[in-house]
């Protein structure tokens, strides 16, 4: 049995993917999310080819804006995103598949700070 070799995707080989960032990041811009953060991880991690996080100002703007997004991704992509954490809304998770979202309130997320996690040295603000 023959192996296939390996190919890599980059969000440029795909549109879709770009068309799901760009609506991660307009929907997080349209319900007023505070420092939102993508970071390119194409070529660095296979989970994904964008990680965003953000914060809200609070438990329930945190729900809403995971509550939104998910929805928005459904209408225009025909997908259901996973969605974790939102019971407290201290930190949701969305997992769009080739986007995953981090929303935090902000004593949440400048604890366990992702961004200095996963930046690799050229996280971009969005």
């Amino acid at each position: 049995m023959a192996t296939q070799p390996h190919v890599q995707r980059t969000p440029e080989a795909d549109p879709g993917v770009e068309a799901l960032h760009q609506l991660v990041l307009t929907s997080l811009d349209d319900d007023q999310a505070v420092e939102t953060v993508s970071i390119p991880l194409a070529g660095k991690s296979s989970i994904a080819d964008y990680m965003v996080v953000a914060s809200g100002r609070s438990t329930r703007q945190v729900a809403s804006m995971a509550n939104k997004l998910a929805e928005k991704i459904k209408a225009e992509f025909g997908r259901t995103a996973r969605v974790e954490g939102l019971p407290t809304a201290d930190w949701v998770l969305i997992d769009a598949g080739d986007v995953i979202v981090h929303l935090f309130r902000p004593e949440v997320r400048s604890f366990y700070n992702l961004e200095r996690m996963w930046a690799f040295g050229d996280a971009g603000q969005a």
